[in-house]
């Protein structure tokens, strides 16, 4: 009998793990009647004028390479946006059209950071950002955050994990997985320590118009611009997911670099893309479908605390921003991934282990709300009737 070949593959793909989100929707994906709350992905479709704009480009011959750094217009457009919305002077040349926030982060953990520097993460965090120190052979040093400080980061915490190897701070808000936000103080008081320690903020931004009752977003290059990588995308904001289509914004030198590793990675991203890029961004069309989209998470929002807080064993911050509620279910006296298999099989509802997310996420589990309010509905009747047989 022939032996089995046996391949070798680079450290790099051993010292990262598969996301705990995937195997979860790819285990429900094979199961019948699964209701699921575990993917971050809006149910909406992307508004018909953005469609149509990239059927005309493609029409029009938006069939070919662009520039590395994307087509002038859309940097432009990005641009116009951070002056409108926020009174922000953003360059053209500080703008780097990518594919989505994900390429967005892992350019600039590859651009910034090198063997033995040390990134200071939160925890709980998205899942992306440790495996992304990993494969810039940097040291992940995680900063709690916790349910009764919002889920903000400590400011004194923070300053306790800095030492003469950190190199960049991360921060997510509006916050994936808690749907927390941040306050202007508490950004301001992040900024003024990257600025005191010359040290990098990578801001990751891609929730910042799904925001409800009195909260406010404050984008970091407002506050630390020449030491903020600002990334972000249009996947949540114009539910456009599958397209692909982010942004990153940095300083003039750290842009350059970016631009050199992105040519080699992805050249540039899909030309028709790009100009429904410009779309979303300049048509009054496209916000306001973003504003009823918003509204309809508020309300879905309000249907999931409403139900969550008449459960048994459940306890429930209010999140301001994002699309997501993080329920804290130490009551069960299960382990966030014990609860979340058990009413996988029990419920068969897909609720996410707060420790996909790191340590400190022990004890919750992320419900995600983007999903129709009669598939949220019937879900929490299922994890009420699953909690009330405990």
């Amino acid at each position: 009998m022939k032996e089995k070949r046996k391949y070798f593959m680079a450290h790099r793909i051993g010292v990262i793990q598969r996301s705990k989100i995937r195997e979860l929707f790819e285990r429900a994906s094979k199961m019948e009647n699964v209701i699921s709350l575990g993917i971050g992905e809006p149910d909406f479709d992307t508004p018909n004028n953005i469609k149509e704009a990239a059927k005309r480009a493609l029409d029009e011959g938006w069939t070919h390479y662009t520039p590395n750094a994307g087509i002038p217009e859309l940097r432009e457009a990005i641009a116009e946006y951070y002056k409108k919305f926020y009174g922000i002077d953003v360059e053209v040349d500080n703008v780097l059209v990518t594919a989505g926030a994900y390429e967005a982060t892992y350019l600039a953990f590859e651009t910034m950071l090198e063997q033995g520097d040390e990134v200071i993460i939160p925890d709980p965090a998205f899942v992306c950002y440790v495996e992304d120190a990993k494969l810039a052979e940097a040291k992940p040093i995680r900063l709690p955050l916790r349910e009764e400080n919002d889920f903000k980061p400590d400011i004194d915490e923070l300053l306790e994990r800095i030492t003469k190897r950190t190199r960049m701070i991360v921060i997510n808000y509006p916050n994936n997985p808690t749907g927390a936000v941040l306050d202007k103080e508490t950004a301001k008081a992040i900024a003024d320590v990257a600025e005191d320690y010359n040290i990098y903020i990578l801001s990751d931004e891609p929730y910042e118009h799904f925001l409800y009752d009195d909260a406010k977003h404050y984008p970091m290059i407002k506050f630390a611009p020449d030491n903020t990588i600002l990334a972000n995308s249009f996947s949540k904001t114009f539910a456009m997911t599958g397209w692909r289509l982010g942004f990153v914004i940095a300083p003039t030198q750290i842009i350059r670099e970016m631009i050199k590793l992105h040519a080699y990675i992805i050249g540039n991203v899909a030309s028709f893309v790009q100009v429904a890029g410009i779309e979303a961004l300049r048509s009054k069309e496209s916000w306001k479908a973003v504003e009823e989209m918003r509204k309809e998470y508020n309300e879905r929002r309000k249907l999931v605390l409403q139900r969550l807080r008449k459960m048994p064993y459940i306890k429930v911050r209010e999140p301001k921003g994002a699309f997501y509620v993080f329920p804290n279910i130490s009551e069960t006296e299960m382990s966030s991934e014990e609860f979340s298999e058990w009413l996988l099989e029990k419920a068969k509802v897909v609720v996410i282990p707060g420790t996909a997310f790191g340590e400190n996420g022990e004890g919750y589990v992320r419900i995600s709300y983007a999903t129709s309010r009669e598939k949220l509905i019937e879900a929490m009747d299922r994890i009420e009737k699953a909690l009330e047989e405990i």
